[in-house]
């Protein structure tokens, strides 16, 4: 009876969460040259934001995941969800650039919520349940995605700095909502030590690729965060330069591709998981994520786009198939330590592959070859879904 309520409130969180950072994604170029009133400082402002999230996450997020075995998962999802709406205040009043780095840095230090639904969901669902529960974070993120831009746009069209107000609403609207409503999943374990060591990121990720099968699963998630984050981030400069595509008509393929993920992850994930198992499933996906990355890098002509974009959706189930076998080898006390060590992974991806992906796209346009930088992904695809096949499928210790 518990976990209905909590699922329910894990899937509105992530898709708030998605929707909020969706809603500032077309109004940040247009806030940043108001408030620098210079179109390339607004750019290389963009820029300096991002990194600057991305590795506040790397550092904190395993502090994070930590405090969650320690206190429970509970009070640091609601603190979490608490900071990014004052820091999306903190967009819409900030008068200087400066400003927004600061409050946008304390928003990617306690951006927890992935590491902490993570971990409440291995609380509160069985194994065999597992890979369908994180299809189903997948869809809300998916349809996070399509919302998002989607409504910044036309409420930026009213003001600048009214998309930040409407996604600080919806946190602190998600607060309350959390207040009410989610129970905490396990008692935090107030013999969980704390310590420097244990906070420091880069202790954290080291001891999470010490031991023999989940090391080799977190470096198989690197290798396809870095394929992942290479196509998310070169992906629209891609479809332009290949086929000379409206900004519209590639937003509609982009939106068309998630909702076609979201109902993919809702309905079919946790049966083919089921029959497949963890290990298989996610091979498969893996499988089906290189044929689509390296398809893409030669594609011509926009019908093959789009059936190679199919093969992408059904290459998801890789995702949730391994984050269930990976949390299946992790003790319940330590779910959020390590949960926090992969999200920073995953923020230390998110900090350093567009830049390096985006200079190799730029360099690979003057040899007339776009799609070099999706052939590396698929490399990376592949590196992680050898990983994969060739690990062996324990239980936890």
């Amino acid at each position: 009876m518990r976990r209905t309520p909590a699922l329910s409130f894990l899937l509105v969180t992530v898709f708030l969460d998605m929707l909020g950072l969706g809603l500032i994604v077309p109004i940040v170029p247009a806030l940043l040259t108001a408030v620098t009133e210079d179109a390339a400082a607004a750019v290389r402002w963009s820029g300096v934001l991002g990194s600057s999230y991305g590795l506040l996450q790397f550092v904190v997020s395993p502090l994070l995941g930590r405090l969650s075995d320690r206190y429970g998962r509970r009070p640091v999802l609601l603190v979490s969800l608490s900071c990014l709406g004052v820091d999306w205040l903190a967009h819409a009043a900030s008068p200087s650039p400066w400003t927004l780095l600061l409050f946008h840095a304390l928003a990617g230090a306690c951006a927890g919520t992935n590491t902490v639904v993570n971990a409440y969901l291995a609380d509160v669902t069985a194994p065999e349940a597992r890979a369908r529960a994180y299809g189903l974070v997948g869809a809300a993120f998916g349809l996070g995605f399509v919302a998002g831009p989607t409504v910044g746009g036309l409420l930026g069209t009213v003001d600048v700095r009214l998309p930040f107000l409407a996604a600080a609403a919806l946190s602190f609207a998600n607060v309350g909502y959390g207040w009410f409503v989610l129970p905490e999943s396990r008692p935090g374990d107030r013999t969980t030590p704390l310590t420097l060591r244990t906070a420091n990121p880069v202790s954290a990720v080291a001891v999470v690729l010490r031991r023999p099968v989940l090391g080799r699963l977190a470096y198989a998630r690197c290798c396809a965060d870095v394929a992942r984050m290479t196509h998310q981030s070169t992906w629209t400069f891609f479809l332009t330069h290949q086929f000379a595509w409206s900004t519209a008509r590639v937003g509609a393929v982009l939106a068309a591709g998630a909702l076609a993920g979201a109902l993919f992850q809702v309905r079919a994930v946790g049966p083919i998981v089921r029959r497949l198992g963890d290990r298989r499933a996610a091979v498969v996906g893996g499988l089906l994520g290189v044929a689509a990355l390296a398809g893409t890098a030669f594609v011509t002509t926009p019908w093959l786009l789009h059936l190679l974009q199919a093969v992408g959706v059904l290459a998801s189930v890789g995702g949730a198939a391994a984050q269930s076998w990976l949390s299946r080898l992790v003790r319940p006390d330590e779910q959020g330590t390590v949960q926090g060590a992969l999200t920073g992974i995953g923020a230390a991806t998110e900090t350093v592959v567009p830049v390096v992906a985006g200079t190799v796209f730029a360099w690979s346009l003057t040899y007339a070859a776009p799609g070099l930088v999706l052939l590396g992904a698929a490399v990376f695809a592949a590196g992680s879904t050898f990983l994969l096949a060739t690990t062996p499928d324990q239980q936890r210790p």
